[in-house]
Formats: C-alpha cells, structure tokens, sequence
C-alpha cells in the first residue's frame, strides 16, 4: 500500500512546507497511476464469483504489460456484488498484483459511511487507491460531493482517485467542484468519463499538473491524453490487453503516429464493447478468446445477437480473431 503524506499532522506549524509535500506526494503518485488501467470484469460461475478466473485474468494483465488495475468499479459490476464478494476480488487481485502493477480498488458508493468501510477495508487489504465514484441517484449538489469526498479523505489514510461518470450517476462534478475536492489530502486525481476533452485543460489550469487525470471513455483516450492526460482506465482493455498497453507506451514515448494507428485498430473495438449495457460486450469478446465465460449477474444480461456479431467483427479488425 502507498505510504501516506504526514500534511495533516504538520499543518498548523509548516502549512508552506505542507504545500510542497502534497505537490511531491502527487508527483510521486503520478508516476505510479498512469498508462493502459485495466477496469477488470467479475467473472461468473453458477451465480457465483469465480476466483480462480478472477487470479488468472489479473495474471493475464500483468503479462500483457497492462500498468494497473481496477478491481470492483462499474465493469466489475460492483452493484450487485456483496461486501464480502467485493472485498475477496480486491484482496486477489492485489495478491496477484503485488510487486507487480499497483491496484486502485472500487470503493465508491452512494452511501457515504458505506463508502468509508469500502475504502477502509481496500486499504487493509493492501490497494494502493480506492477509485471513489460519484454518489449515485441521491443527486448532491456540490456541497454534497465535497463534504462525501471530506468524510472519507477524513476517515481513511489512502489515496482517492475521484470517479465522475455522469452517464451513470445522473449527476456531473464541474471543473470548480473537482478542484475544490482536489485539495483534500489523500485526493490525487480522476478518472473522468465525461468524454469531455475541454475537462483536462480545464483541470491542469485549476489544480495544476501534478493531479492525476485519467480517463474513463475509451474512444476519446488518444485526444485525452494529447490535451495533458496520463493514461486510461480501460474496458477495451480486458478484451485487447496487450494492445491497449502498447498504445499508452506509445504516448508516455511521444510516439503519437504508432498511438494513432493502434487507435485506428482499437477504435471498432471501443465502440463495440458499448452496443449493449456493460460488461456484457466484454464478457463475449472475452468468452471467444477463451479466457472467461458470458456469464452475467442480473439485472444485467448477456448481449443480444446483433451486439455478439458487433463485437466479433472488432475483434477480427484489431487482429484478435482469425476471419475464418
């Protein structure tokens, strides 16, 4: 688990010098979380979580040259697993991960206390980050995300990867709020899932560089990225590992030509993955690489015919099936 910053305890006496660690922690923290972040799918198996597929697809990752991961987010369909199920795939995966990549946990919920044991309990497991999204459904306004975001930077020494995914929290954290909640403590970046290119800039010039800034919307990674992004929390990614991999090397090199020509490759596959509710898509795509099963968890469904023959024909264009 990261070490955390003692800003808290010296504040009163060396607020300057204070200053000058959370830019160092961030930095510090910003070469840690960046490049192709896996949002990894919960695998399935008669209703019930499949570990060992669980340890074998974070193997897989790792292997594939994959720069994080991020077990029990929305791919890992975290509404509908228990606490207990939630917290066996994070302590797994960071089992698997450890010396490895660095693990940024789903901690989020719509509850805040449910959150703060969310994020207590990632840490006693051992992630270096819980990923905290967006309250859901209660609609805060931006009082409310900030003092949510306060509660569980106050209760729980690790760091926060804030998560705004309005296409399904309802609600959108604007440049200003983010900022705001920026300056607690243990918040050292975002996965933003807006799709909104406007946001990085935007994000760069109100809390400075230093602030992580990944991005949640696959399609729209190679322009996130060039506007002042460091990398990708991926659903591609568990279909097209190795790829998504080499296409974030591809930009931490500035080598943007080989970036847009894997993105030429990867963009049929993005758009795919999202023609039914997700992870389904992703879970077929898997499934014929023979890697997991379909198997989903209601309310959510496998994808219908139209959706599988989508996500084939991605998958040929990318060079991860043979046309035969």
């Amino acid at each position: 688990m990261l070490l955390s910053s003692l800003d808290g305890k010296i504040w009163p006496f060396f607020s300057a010098a204070v200053r000058v660690t959370i830019s160092s922690f961030r930095f510090w923290v910003l070469n840690m979380f960046q490049g192709s972040i896996t949002a990894l799918i919960t695998p399935f198996k008669n209703g019930a979580v499949d570990e060992d597929i669980v340890v074998s697809l974070a193997q897989r990752q790792i292997e594939a040259g994959t720069h994080g991961l991020v077990p029990c987010g929305t791919t890992g369909e975290s509404a509908t697993l228990t606490f207990d199920e939630h917290m066996r795939v994070i302590e797994l995966v960071v089992a698997t991960a450890k010396d490895h990549i660095p693990v940024i946990a789903g901690t989020g919920s719509n509850n805040t206390t449910v959150a703060i044991q969310n994020q207590a309990r990632a840490a006693e497991l051992g992630a270096d980050a819980g990923l905290v999204v967006a309250p859901y459904y209660n609609k805060p306004n931006a009082e409310g995300l900030f003092q949510h975001f306060k509660a569980i930077n106050d209760a729980v020494d690790l760091p926060i990867i804030v998560y705004n995914v309005p296409g399904r929290t309802v609600i959108d954290m604007d440049a200003e709020t983010v900022a705001r909640i920026a300056d607690l403590e243990h918040v050292v970046g975002i996965k933003d899932a807006t799709g909104d290119l406007t946001r990085v800039p935007q994000h760069r010039r109100l809390i400075g560089e230093e602030f992580i800034q990944l991005s949640g919307d696959d399609p729209t990674g190679l322009g996130f990225n060039a506007t002042g992004g460091q990398g990708m929390i991926s659903v591609t990614s568990n279909v097209a590992p190795e790829l998504c991999s080499r296409f974030q090397d591809a930009m931490m090199l500035n080598d943007w030509e080989t970036a847009r020509q894997l993105n030429d490759r990867l963009m049929p596959l993005h758009q795919a993955l999202f023609t039914a509710p997700s992870p389904g898509p992703s879970k077929y795509g898997m499934s014929l690489l023979g890697v997991t099963n379909s198997e989903m968890r209601l309310p959510l469904t496998e994808p219908d015919d139209v959706s599988c023959q989508r996500v084939r024909a991605a998958m040929i264009i990318a060079g991860l099936l043979d046309p035969s």
